[in-house]
């Protein structure tokens, strides 16, 4: 027999006061440290803080536009399947649009990834929208462009796709700008879990 908590509460209790106990969060709000803490539980890594950036309104912005009801555009299935529908304020929907039938000929139309190419897919319902890019660096790119031509604005755009090509440079162009509100992981970690974390955290009150 192995010695080890069984109970899920008492589990839950400790793993966030492990994680207020570890990481620095001076530097981030209250609003805004909570959901860095859930970002943190995501991934285990209590120095996520020295990577997250976000801008000063994000989560008035994307709690203000939760609770009207805006939709949750996925980047990649994974996102999508994280996110818990029960902490939505308003029933909101998560759509990823990378199975769309249109998706591969767009792709091959625009001559990039079929990420990128269903970024293009959410033009009808982007304006507003809550941006969820946890995967694809590409698919940040293509959205960053897509709204520099004038394209629909989003509300919040949650940047942190992980890997070793074109993450880091579209997470730092996502920290540099001052007309998008948005929460970014600098460098090459990121990932479904800690995006999908980082929108359960803005649609909710978290511990």
């Amino acid at each position: 027999m192995y010695t080890y908590i069984r109970d899920g509460a008492e589990i839950y209790r400790q793993s966030f006061a492990t994680i207020r106990a570890e990481a620095d969060l001076a530097e981030f709000d209250d609003d805004l440290s909570q959901v860095v803490v859930r970002m943190i539980h995501a991934c285990g890594q209590v120095d996520l803080t020295d990577d997250v950036r976000a801008s000063p309104g994000l989560v008035t912005a994307a709690r203000g536009a939760l609770n009207r009801g805006a939709p949750v555009l996925c980047d990649a299935n994974m996102v999508a399947s994280g996110v818990t529908r029960k902490r939505l304020p308003a029933d909101n929907d998560v759509l990823c649009l990378l199975t769309d039938p249109a998706t591969p000929q767009l792709a091959a139309d625009l001559q990039t990834t079929r990420t990128a190419a269903a970024v293009e897919l959410w033009r009808p319902r982007l304006e507003g929208a809550v941006v969820a890019i946890g995967n694809a660096p590409t698919a940040l790119f293509a959205l960053l462009e897509l709204i520099d031509a004038g394209g629909p604005r989003p509300a919040a755009v949650i940047g942190a796709p992980v890997g070793f090509i074109g993450a880091a440079e579209s997470c730092a162009a996502l920290a540099e700008r001052d007309d998008i509100e948005f929460l970014t992981v600098l460098g090459r970690r990121g990932g479904s879990a800690i995006t999908a974390a980082a929108i359960n955290a803005l649609a909710s009150t978290v511990e």
